[in-house]
């Protein structure tokens, strides 16, 4: 097990008149080698939630261990926390700074005090596991691509071996193909490497594609933590806190509504791809 929460609270400007909750009582348990996608309405305290996953904001209330491990205990090591826990903001291509992009890549093991040898060596493995040759590593990081960028700002947090690794919206702001892109590269690298994902996102369709389990917050509670197939059978009750299921589940209803015998728990193309042909086989050898 990788991350457990245990009754998490956090208020912000606690003590104050302005003080709010933003988690409620979070209890879960993160385990090695998941991929999750986290999914919430704006203001559900899903960047608060990520934020506390590796000792950026403290919680108010109960507790979260790492490796069974109270992060919060005296003498605990933020600093390991967040070298095994590594957080990939949303747009992180505005962190990116240095002259080339293999400069920027060696920054975060150059913090970890690794030799130049071994610098060098992470760097290289993370552009390539991010799909980046060595053609871009003298490049100028503002002169690539919104999807280069990305890869760019990810291989940057993959350089320092995080255990887990946490995206914050990876997507947002690309086109279909830089999207398409930066998640066949991060599903590669669970597949290949073994990390734990955690995904945020605001496209259903994406998290229904990639992820094994969704955790669905409202209101800074923990609403739903299930499969994906099983999060999206409470399309109507998703709906209510301002999300959704997958498009194509709403195109099964409608054609079963509309008399087309063919199963509706459908949450990706494939999938629905896969139930109207077997109906119209099983149709035509009637």
């Amino acid at each position: 097990m990788a991350i457990r929460l245990e009754h998490v609270e956090y208020k912000y400007s606690e003590g104050t008149p302005m003080e709010t909750e933003a988690l409620h009582d979070v209890s879960l348990e993160i385990r090695d080698g998941e991929f999750i996608g986290l999914i919430g309405h704006t203001g559900s305290g899903k960047s608060t939630l990520i934020q506390h996953l590796n000792g950026l904001m403290r919680a108010t209330g109960g507790d979260i261990l790492y490796n069974g491990e109270s992060i919060y205990r005296e003498g605990f090591s933020m600093k390991e926390l967040r070298r095994h826990v590594g957080l990939v903001f949303q747009y992180p291509e505005y962190q990116l700074f240095e002259t080339d992009v293999f400069s920027d890549v060696c920054f975060g093991p150059k913090n970890q005090g690794l030799s130049e040898e071994e610098i060098r060596a992470r760097a290289k493995e993370a552009l390539e596991l991010v799909g980046m040759g060595e053609e871009y590593y003298k490049r100028s990081p503002f002169e690539l691509s919104g999807g280069q960028k990305r890869r760019a700002a990810i291989a940057g947090v993959l350089a320092m071996k995080p255990e887990v690794l946490i995206l914050d919206e990876p997507t947002a702001g690309l086109d279909p193909r830089g999207r398409d892109e930066i998640l066949g590269q991060i599903a590669r690298l669970h597949k290949e490497q073994g990390i734990t994902v955690i995904l945020v996102s605001h496209s259903m369709e994406d998290v229904a594609s990639y992820v094994d389990r969704i955790l669905v917050m409202d209101h800074g509670r923990l609403r739903f933590d299930d499969t994906p197939r099983r999060v999206f059978a409470h399309c109507r009750e998703l709906e209510k806190i301002g999300l959704a299921a997958p498009r194509v589940t709403y195109i099964a209803h409608a054609l079963a509504e509309a008399g087309f015998p063919m199963k509706t728990d459908v949450i990706t193309v494939a999938e629905a791809e896969e139930a109207i042909l077997c109906t119209l086989a099983a149709e035509q050898g009637k």
